[in-house]
């Protein structure tokens, strides 16, 4: 190849790279993706992930939350949609029965909001027909586990943080060929690189947790999105150097389909006080 020609094709594929750092939505299928993928790290690639679903513009969700409470494992599951445009998503929680196997619990609906949780059928002492409004940058961990599940958007932005990750090979979820990573992200990068809508919560996250780091396994699809994102939180135990571990798993599917979310109006949102946690 001659220097003139090398020369036109280092800068053709430095156009495709900085596009794809730009928007993280370039990775179509085909071989001309596979080749763009194949010149960006592993760290770079996790960082554009949350562009990727920004790009795809909304999906289905399946969450959980799991810890170990006492030596007995305890988990939350949540199914709903989320907008990652809008930053908009509805969640239904059903928690863990009780040592009967019996629900002590009705389901709690989650609505989802740039810097704002709502929830119903909270607890104790709220009205059935209200709702309780938090803001997420007031909690100790910003709202990653706190209100029973990770917000999907919140839980893509902390992979803004990536500081290391290493590529582990091909699978599939749920039917869908995925590639799978494995690293671990800081949730004071994380906070630095995301979008000023998510900074706040991802800060209060990086003070609030024992320790700003997040060990994690992510499996994207052939365009970049997460398909499956496993992420391992660390609160601070009652003893010194104690730590409990938490761990927040995000299933996404069903990209495009309609989000329709209404938020409560300030007269249906309860204003007595809420404990954390």
């Amino acid at each position: 190849m001659a220097q003139g020609q090398r020369r036109r094709a280092a800068a053709v594929l430095a156009a495709v790279l900085a596009v794809c750092a730009g928007t993280g939505g370039c990775a179509g299928d085909g071989i001309a993706a596979q080749d763009a993928r194949a010149f960006v790290t592993p760290v770079q690639l996790l960082r554009q992930a949350p562009d990727a679903l920004r790009a795809a513009g909304s999906s289905q969700a399946h969450t959980s939350l799991e810890t170990a409470v006492g030596g007995t494992r305890v988990t939350i599951r949540g199914k709903g949609v989320y907008d990652f445009r809008r930053q908009l998503g509805r969640l239904t929680l059903v928690l863990p029965p009780g040592p009967t196997g019996v629900p002590v619990h009705r389901p709690i609906t989650e609505l989802l909001a740039p810097g704002a949780l709502y929830m119903k059928n909270r607890g104790a002492g709220v009205p059935a027909d209200k709702w309780v409004r938090v803001d997420t940058d007031t909690l100790s961990d910003g709202n990653l586990v706190t209100g029973g599940a990770t917000d999907p958007c919140a839980a893509a932005e902390v992979l803004r943080g990536t500081r290391t990750a290493s590529y582990v090979g091909e699978t599939r979820v749920a039917g869908v060929a995925v590639r799978h990573y494995r690293g671990t992200a800081d949730l004071h990068l994380a906070a630095r690189n995301a979008p000023s809508s998510g900074a706040a919560s991802l800060r209060a996250a990086a003070d609030g947790f024992a320790t700003a780091d997040v060990p994690f396994d992510v499996y994207l699809d052939d365009q970049g999105r997460i398909r499956k994102l496993r992420q391992r939180f660390s609160f601070p135990g009652g003893r010194r150097d104690d730590a409990v571990a938490v761990y927040a798993t995000t299933l996404l599917f069903g990209f495009g389909t309609p989000v329709s979310v209404t938020l409560p109006d300030e007269k249906d949102i309860y204003t007595g006080r809420i404990a954390e946690g």
